[in-house]
């Protein structure tokens, strides 16, 4: 009975030992915790990796990175390994990169002011481990720009509408505004009745109408959106005279002008020959 209890004893002995030696091969509690395999820094993957901007306006790369513990983490610019930033600190000559980063949070983020389009690339956020970890964020700096659906030049016929569409292309974000200006002058909000203003966030357009034109509605009129290169176009309202140069977004518009113009000094001209020789 004692060699039972004392076998007994012996195993679980045996069980406790073995326990410990192969828990030891996990947690190494000589090992500082920080190096510990449990406790390394890792990307959090949910955070978006494609960032599309309009060239001027601030752009922000959010890297999240967990488990840091007393490592950096460094923003490098890939196409020629520039360091940016090392912590919350501007490692570069231009300030337009900040690094950003509360304390306590995961998320270090890189903020770019005023991007150009020279600034499109990959930039890499780094953790300063052994070796060292990374990941890659992609920025698209592009230049947004209005178009208005008509031909450069229009004619209208005084006592006709003005109906002038605008589209903003390649912006990521819908503009704040659209101004429409005539010559100098915004008419959103002008005086003159007859005026209509339509902007639509989706799909990005402006609708700018005018009733009822008279001459003094001739002249360039300007789409400028925020963030983004204006269009312009010059419209020309005729009295009627010469219905033939009458166009609505036709192109040839300028060219009927100016055939119809050449063709009224040749009729002078002729008539001058034809009085001249009367008088003779």
């Amino acid at each position: 009975m004692r060699r039972s209890v004392a076998a007994l004893v012996l195993l679980w002995i045996s069980f406790i030992h073995l326990h410990f030696t192969q828990g030891s091969a996990i947690i190494d509690h000589h090992t500082p915790y920080w190096e510990q395999p449990f406790s390394q820094p890792y990307f959090e993957n949910s955070t978006k990796r494609d960032t599309t901007t309009t060239v001027g306006q601030t752009a922000y790369l959010h890297c999240r990175v967990r488990n840091l513990g007393d490592r950096a983490v460094s923003w490098i610019r890939k196409r020629d390994l520039h360091i940016l930033t090392v912590g919350i600190l501007t490692y570069t000559n231009d300030q337009r990169f900040q690094s950003l980063h509360s304390d306590g949070s995961d998320e270090w983020t890189l903020k770019i002011s005023s991007p150009q389009t020279r600034d499109s690339g990959v930039y890499e956020c780094q953790v300063s481990t052994e070796p060292k970890i990374s990941s890659a964020f992609r920025l698209s700096v592009v230049v947004s720009k209005a178009k208005i659906l008509a031909n450069p030049e229009l004619y209208i016929k005084s006592g006709s509408d003005i109906n002038l569409t605008c589209i903003v292309l390649q912006t990521p974000e819908p503009p704040s505004f659209i101004y429409w200006y005539h010559g100098n002058h915004v008419i959103n909000y002008s005086q003159r009745g007859g005026i209509s203003v339509v902007t639509e966030k989706q799909p990005r357009t402006s609708r700018l109408l005018i009733s009822r034109a008279h001459a003094n509605d001739s002249g360039n009129y300007t789409c400028s959106p925020s963030s983004s290169d204006s269009a312009s176009v010059m419209v020309h309202v005729l009295n009627g005279e010469h219905p033939a140069a009458m166009q609505h977004g036709n192109s040839g518009g300028a060219t009927t002008a100016v055939a119809v113009s050449l063709s009224l000094l040749t009729s002078s001209l002729l008539t001058g020959q034809l009085l001249r020789g009367v008088t003779r």
